[in-house]
């Protein structure tokens, strides 16, 4: 017998059909034997339909009245999901992130899991009860509701995982598991049927929408097994393992396990700035004030007393206030220079632990890349990881370039 954290999204329970669907594997677990503790997301396009409600009654509406109006998603699902398991026979308890015990700071519309009261959910358990949670959601000590984010539930089901020493943590999606690369973009992409911790955070964060970062995040600081499978479909999915999970001995470790790839981003470029200590202070400081996050940098080097090129990347939707800041801000402060920008650029990463003791990978790259003449505008590496900016219309040729010469097409491994 396990213990089980399942955790559904909102496809998995976007109708009555599929949430009676979502009670029969709920059930066919428990037959097994199984412990089974259910989060699940508000039903597909819910979310969405209240935030409209709230910005058509006041379009700056405060933060805790967002939580208590868009928590409610959750409530619908979990209830009906008890109800269907109830039909079947299974005896099911639903409870919101409040009466659960979810405990979080007070930062409305993103807050933080601070703790987690267990004792009830074990009493259930214990009664042979399938406890269901709602997701995304928690309680502040003053007991006001507060909301995890936009895909805050994947981090309830690991938290909870967490909490309760599950077996594993599993999460069904519209997807059987972690691929390769996207499918749509290149056909020939494959499951992979492990990927560890710090491959699927470096993928999370540059692109990959599988999972959402904080619940991987979550998964390896607290070592909880993570499994990403399909709603509609039987399969093993992909399990999520830390590096101490790995075999040590293996000779055979991929030098690349996934190639992610994002159109959603924008480049900047200040000309002639002054190359003295400060420079990039004085240009990104104004940018941090203004809450924008910046991902690439690059610096180049001048001879000693003249003019320097200072190049960075931030989401594309942030574009146009980049620039602005730039252009009222930062160039009346430097006194000289100006700013270019492009905002039809993609960004291209190679992802994988096994760069860590091969040497060639950014070689192969840039060759591969040369060789479709595909030009790279910046290049930005880590210990896993190599991302390269080029221009947004070459983006899926890039990727299925890179794909099949790392060796990660379908008819590659099965070849072998």
């Amino acid at each position: 017998m396990a213990l089980y954290v399942q955790k559904f999204g909102g496809t998995s329970v976007g109708s009555v059909e599929r949430i009676k669907a979502v009670a029969e594997k709920v059930k066919g677990f428990r037959d097994q034997g199984h412990q089974i503790v259910v989060v699940l997301s508000a039903m597909s396009g819910e979310t969405n339909r209240l935030i409209g409600l709230a910005n058509e009654i006041n379009d700056e509406p405060t933060p805790r009245e967002m939580d208590m109006l868009v928590s409610t998603g959750e409530q619908v699902t979990i209830s009906l999901l008890a109800m269907a398991l109830h039909k079947l026979g299974v005896p099911a308890t639903s409870y919101t992130g409040s009466q659960v015990g979810i405990l979080t700071d007070s930062s409305h519309t993103k807050a933080r899991i601070q703790r987690i009261e267990t004792d009830e959910m074990r009493e259930d358990l214990d009664d042979n009860k399938v406890v269901v949670v709602a997701g995304f959601q928690g309680v502040d000590e003053e007991g006001n509701i507060t909301t995890l984010g936009r895909g805050g539930s994947d981090t309830t089901g690991v938290a909870l995982a967490a909490a309760l020493k599950a077996d594993e943590c599993q999460i069904y999606t519209d997807v059987d598991g972690v691929y390769t690369t996207d499918p749509r973009v290149c056909s020939k992409a494959q499951r992979l049927d492990t990927i560890t911790v710090e491959e699927m955070l470096e993928l999370a964060s540059l692109g990959s929408k599988v999972l959402q970062i904080r619940a991987v995040e979550f998964a390896g600081k607290y070592n909880v097994p993570l499994r990403v499978l399909s709603s509609f479909q039987d399969g093993p999915g992909t399990l999520i393992v830390a590096d101490s999970d790995q075999d040590e001995d293996s000779m055979e470790e991929p030098l690349i396990s996934g190639i992610a790839f994002t159109a959603n981003e924008a480049k900047l470029t200040l000309l002639n700035t002054p190359d003295v200590p400060g420079v990039a202070s004085r240009i990104l400081g104004p940018i941090a004030d203004a809450n924008i996050e910046v991902d690439m940098i690059v610096q180049n080097v001048a001879p000693a007393g003249d003019y320097t090129d200072f190049t960075f990347t931030v989401a594309k939707g942030d574009y146009k206030q980049t620039m602005k800041i730039l252009q009222e801000q930062v160039l009346p402060d430097l006194g000289e220079g100006e700013v270019k920008g492009d905002d039809n650029i993609a960004k291209v990463s190679l992802v994988g632990v096994g760069m860590r003791s091969h040497a060639g990978v950014a070689s192969k790259m840039f060759r591969v890349l040369a060789d479709e003449n595909v030009n790279i505008r910046m290049v930005s590496t880590s210990e896993i990881k190599i991302s390269v900016v080029i221009d947004e219309k070459h983006m899926e040729l890039a990727v299925k370039a890179l794909h099949k010469a790392f060796g990660l097409d379908k008819s590659d491994i099965e070849s072998e």
